[in-house]
């Protein structure tokens, strides 16, 4: 008879007292082996487990005669408990264990035992046990050897520890140092299991740690630097070791090595190794790799398939090596089908679209409709206007409502989908069926049949309802929102809504919601402007203390808000509110931290100079990082390890560029690690996180070359590197690596991001074949995007098109005679900006028209190619009276070419002017446009309802001043939140301030939320409005609405509002604003850019520890002149 579970369960307890665990290594593993449990602990709680009963726990422990009972017992039930308490209380408390043992190394006789027994638990009682033993498990895998372990017991070891892996994958890996060839396999194994979930710099360790035990097990050498040649010699650069054995341990890591490693892996190898079943997991499961491997991978498949098979016949093994598949041939339905799933997972480069289009076309050609249509999935995006057109509607209609959300519909394709579905009455209501089954179509529904939705039809399927409006544009998202109010209580819509639409409810609608408690609007996604009244109406409801349950509500706090949080209460708020960090304001996370460090000092005199481990690990990372300077250096050394791991984790883009905790942390940083600059090796750097990103070159030049040049290659990933560090930055790229224009590809690639800071640089990067396909992968990740990057891809992707007879042809001006094709053109997108006018005036009309609506998404064409464009467009057309509505959307920005008069007759439909608010109009092209909306559509100023402002965008701004006061406010109070980002002229803006007055009062009267509401409008108070402004209210203006001010009136805030503005907001300040400020003004700016803290750190040495370590000089007195760099950058 089968032992009960509870049976088991005493047994593995008692067992698990043998262990003799040395609680020094259990608190100083990295990471930290009880923070492992804990976290473990509390996802097994989160899962619904109940907590072991600590009676019995306790009744075995005391019954035991093991030597170590009582300080086992402690570990296990503290980390447990405090595992446990953290979950109830949302906060992090420490582990307190006692050191009472005598041996500091780990016993780890019994681990295999108690795990065996830990299997035949219940599933709820053995997740907390595993919990516990997952760390101990790997830390013996890892640590103590495989000499005296059995492949059994090493199985059951990995199998338990494969949760605590899962969890460092987050934080560092340890690997062991020297494993077996058996135990090696295994290993891969599960790391392979882990790859999807590692960064790329963990999985290159992995990369680096498995070739070296492969050369080691396998072909006794080394690929170490200083081996000890008695044992092992050094691997040959040449050696062999990628065989058929060695790919299938590397798996999806072979994406990770460097192109050269393949260059003695025997073809016939690597095919069979492609043809076999472990190549699928590998390929399928990979959706990046670097081009020049893609490439290879593809050249060495035909060469061992040629005569053979085709590589056509093995199209859905090759998962991201589709995407280099460009030269496909002998094209099938069933071939294009697979290979088009296959294409998915690219990148959408030019080279993939064109692909996919030629693809689509096949199967549009060569299948039935239907058919077709079915196997193209999400690419039937692919297709133009004119084969949409010829669908039938039937077979349109099932599509649609198969298809997913995030299919990137043009303009154009819209409006025939729409007109083949509705006709010509698209006004028509429509029932919720019918809405429903267009969901992958929303963003392109009329707002007129949006206005007539009936909420009882649709509310109750939210899911839905935020699936239609996904990618709706504000006028659409406001017509619906009307059409839902009028059918529903207000209370009831805030509480269904989600997404766009719950951000269209305005501050008046919200007011009528009739809301009483946090439960009615927690876990949604509010605006600023929603977040600031919800912030100050959960204060006056006395909920504000639930900061766990805030969520979004956060980026309403206001600094006087936090300040009056209780001190018994701060460490609580402050854990809860940074759980969730992207919605706070730098702004707002200074004042959290500086209300929390007030509060700890209370606490304990003289607290960050005492501070222990365990409580530093309890402040908050993101806090953290805002600790006073002065604080910073006050650390004792004892807290090195968790400050370095806290720092490894930071998110320095919550500090000001400009605040002097920057290179203040880094000098800490650096300290910490015990070592002079040049004594540091790639571990230490890694160490440093993203501090190492604050390092300037003159740090830099004292690490040795290797360390030196891992260092740089690690800060290629640096989200910001201070700018006037950033030439010798560079410099120093180019002296450790040479010349760019001699790199290889792989080179550029891992380099190329720090390159790309300079704007000369750029456009002198080399112009290889290659250098294309990096640019355009740097671009679509990058969230700032140079002129210089722009127009140098532009270059290389018309030069790249272009023989060589042509490019020796071109003239001075880079002129080569030759016209833009469709296919160029589309692939540049909005880089066609560059095209010269003569080299657009070459194009045909039959270029021309299927290129129209890429060119016509473009801003910034000068007036030589929009005459050009507007040529064509009048070709194709016919005269501008004879412009429909269709080709107005096709043309977009082109249409900025046109004469004030010619703009007065178009037929601009209203939905359709978000799209074209971006292209840089001027006031008169503006009053034009409005003009002739108003004519097309038979309005005037009195009749515009919220909807109707709210759709006419930036063309707001063509109302004259009699027009603004016509205006109804109720609509205007309605539409005002919706209309962010718009920016007029300054008289414009004087006028729209004055309807914001009627409607909402005196500004000196006007809320945090009502000021982030009223947005860039905030520009136009006069100087003696905006002194009135309370200050609190002054971090809500938007940073975009600062720069807009007139330098006159912004002298007249007051040093109180000055300091207010926050960083970011300080940051946008004019160099014009800043003139026309006294000093004292310029000071107080000056501190609301670097933190409110900095008036009374007079220095950032003071109370510094004394470190033992050699060269500390070098380190200080470089960290007075990094402080300097910030506070003038």
């Amino acid at each position: 008879m089968a032992p009960k579970r509870g049976t088991f369960f005493c047994l593995l307890i008692v067992t698990l007292t043998s262990l003799a665990i040395s609680l020094d290594a259990m608190s100083g593993m990295k990471p930290d082996i009880s923070d492992v449990s804990k976290k473990l602990m509390a996802k097994c709680q989160n899962d619904g487990y109940q907590v072991p009963k600590m009676i019995m726990l306790s009744a075995i422990f005391n019954n035991s005669d093991f030597p170590v009972v009582d300080t086992f017992l402690s570990t296990f039930v503290n980390v447990l408990n405090s595992s446990t308490a953290d979950i109830n209380k949302g906060s992090h408390s420490p582990v307190s264990m006692d050191n009472k043992m005598a041996n500091n190394m780990w016993n780890y006789t019994h681990l295999p035992k108690i795990v065996r027994l830990m299997k035949n638990l219940s599933e709820a009682s053995a997740c907390y046990i595993r919990a516990f033993m997952a760390p101990l498990s790997w830390t013996a895998l890892t640590t103590q050897g495989e000499h005296n372990m059995s492949s059994d017991d090493y199985d059951i070891l990995l199998w338990a520890a494969k949760p605590a892996l899962q969890e460092m994958i987050f934080s560092g890996i340890s690997l062991p140092p020297k494993i077996d060839s058996q135990n090696l396999e295994k290993m891969m194994k599960m790391l392979q299991e882990m790859y999807d979930s590692m960064s790329e710099d963990q999985k290159t360790n992995v990369v680096k740690w498995a070739k070296e035990q492969i050369m080691q097990n396998y072909f006794n050498c080394t690929m170490r630097p200083s081996p000890d040649s008695e044992l092992m010699e050094s691997c040959r650069s040449s050696l062999p070791w990628l065989n058929l054995h060695a790919l299938t341990m590397m798996g999806p890591y072979l994406f990770n090595l460097a192109p050269d490693n393949f260059d003695s892996c025997p073809t016939e190898k690597f095919c069979e190794y492609f043809l076999s079943a472990h190549s699928n997991a590998t390929f399928i499961r990979t959706t990046k790799i670097n081009s020049s491997l893609g490439n290879m991978f593809l050249q060495r498949i035909h060469e061992c398939l040629s005569g053979m098979e085709k590589l056509a016949d093995h199209v859905d093994k090759l998962g991201a090596l589709a995407c280099y598949y460009y030269n496909a041939t002998d094209l099938t339905p069933d071939f294009s089908k697979k290979f088009l799933y296959q294409l998915n997972n690219c990148d959408s480069n030019s080279r993939v679209m064109q692909l996919k289009k030629r693809l689509v076309d096949f199967l549009m050609t060569n299948s039935n409709i239907t058919q077709a249509l079915c196997d193209l999935g999400s690419n039937v995006a692919l297709l133009s206007p004119e084969q949409l057109s010829t669908i039938p509607s039937t077979v349109l209609e099932e599509v649609l409502k198969k298809l997913g959300l995030n299919v990137p519909w043009t303009p154009s394709q819209l409006a025939a989908l729409f007109k083949k579905q509705l006709g010509d009455n698209k006004c028509n209501e429509m029932s919720a069926k019918e809405l429903m089954a267009l969901q992958s179509v929303g963003e392109g529904l009329p707002s007129c049949v949006l206005k007539q939705v009936k909420a009882r039809d649709i509310l109750n399927d939210t899911e839905a309802l935020k699936n239609i409006s996904k990618g709706m544009s504000k006028g659409q998202l406001k017509a619906m929102l009307q059409g839902l109010i009028g059918d529903v209580d207000l209370s009831e819509l805030v509480q269904k809504l989600t997404g766009p639409l719950l951000h269209s409810i305005s501050l008046t609608k919200l007011k009528k919601a009739n809301i009483t408690c946090l439960d009615q609007v927690m876990n949604k996604t509010w605006s600023r402007s929603q977040a600031a009244y919800l912030a100050k109406k959960m204060q006056d409801l006395n909920q504000l203390q639930l900061y766990g349950r805030l969520h979004s509500i956060s980026q309403g706090l206001t600094c006087k808000m936090i300040d009056n949080v209780r001190d018994n209460s701060t460490q609580d708020m402050a854990l809860a509110i940074t759980e969730n960090p992207q919605w706070l304001s730098k702004k707002q996370a200074n004042c959290v931290a500086q209300r929390l460090f007030g509060a700890l000092d209370k606490e304990r005199a003289n607290y960050f100079k005492t501070i222990t481990g365990d409580e530093l690990k309890n402040v908050p990372t993101l806090l953290l990082l805002h600790l006073p300077p002065s604080k910073v250096m006050d650390l004792p050394d004892s807290v090195c390890p968790v400050f370095l791991d806290k720092m490894k984790e930071a998110k320095l883009s919550s500090l000001p560029l400009r605040s002097p905790c920057r290179p203040a942390l880094t000098q800490k940083a650096l300290l910490c690690l015990g070592k002079n600059v040049s004594q540091l090796t790639s571990e230490d750097v890694s160490r440093l996180g993203p501090l190492l990103c604050e390092l300037p070159a003159s740090q830099l030049r004292l690490m040795s070359p290797d360390v030196l040049n891992s260092s740089l290659l690690a800060m290629a990933s640096c989200q910001f590197i201070p700018q006037l560090q950033r030439a010798e930055v560079i410099n120093l790229v180019c002296q450790s690596f040479g010349d760019p224009s001699y790199w290889r590809s792989e080179t550029m690639k891992a380099l190329c991001p720090i390159l790309l800071l300079d704007e000369n640089v750029t456009s002198a990067l080399p112009n290889k074949p290659w250098m294309k396909d990096i640019l355009y992968m740097l671009k679509s990740h990058q969230s700032y995007v140079s002129n210089a990057l722009k127009k140098k891809f532009f270059d290389l992707t018309t030069s790249s098109s272009k023989s060589n007879t042509a490019r020796k042809k071109r003239g001075a001006n880079g002129i080569n005679g030759e016209a833009p094709t469709v296919e160029l053109i589309k692939t540049l997108g909005m880089e066609s900006v560059y095209w010269p006018a003569e080299q657009l005036n070459m194009m045909s009309n039959d270029t021309f028209l299927p290129s129209l609506e890429t060119l016509g998404a473009v801003s910034g064409y000068d007036a030589d190619q929009l005459a050009v464009l507007i040529k064509k467009a009048t070709e194709v057309f016919g005269p501008v009276s004879q412009m429909n509505a269709s080709s107005v959307i096709q043309m977009g920005c082109i249409c900025r070419g046109l004469s004030s008069s010619d703009l007065n007759k178009l037929p601009f439909p209203l939905d359709s002017l978000e799209n074209i608010a971006h292209c840089g109009w001027n006031e008169s092209q503006m009053e034009a446009v409005w003009k002739a909306v108003a004519k097309h559509n038979n309005l005037t100023a009195q009749q515009l309802g919220a909807a109707e402002i709210v759709a006419l965008n930036q063309f707001i701004c063509g109302l004259n001043s009699s027009e603004i006061g016509y205006l109804n406010k109720e609509a205007f109070k309605d539409a005002v939140g919706s209309l962010d980002g718009v920016q007029c002229s300054f008289k414009v803006t004087q006028s729209l301030k004055n309807l914001a007055v009627s409607a909402f009062g005196d500004p000196s009267t006007w809320t945090e939320a009502q000021v982030a509401e009223l947005d860039n409008i905030i520009a136009g108070l006069n100087a003696n409005e905006l002194a009135a402004l309370d200050a609190s209210v002054l971090s809500f203006i938007s940073k975009s609405c600062i720069p807009l001010i007139p330098p006159a009136n912004f002298a007249a805030l007051s040093i109180t509002q000055l300091e207010a503005l926050g960083p970011d907001n300080a940051a946008s300040v004019t160099t014009e604003q800043r003139a026309a400020l006294k000093k004292d003004q310029q000071a107080a700016l000056q501190l609301a850019e670097t933190g409110s803290f900095a008036r009374s750190q007079n220095s950032t040495q003071s109370g510094a520890p004394s470190l033992s370590v050699e060269g500390i000089s070098a380190f200080i007195k470089p960290f007075f002149f990094l402080l300097m760099g910030f506070l003038l950058l």
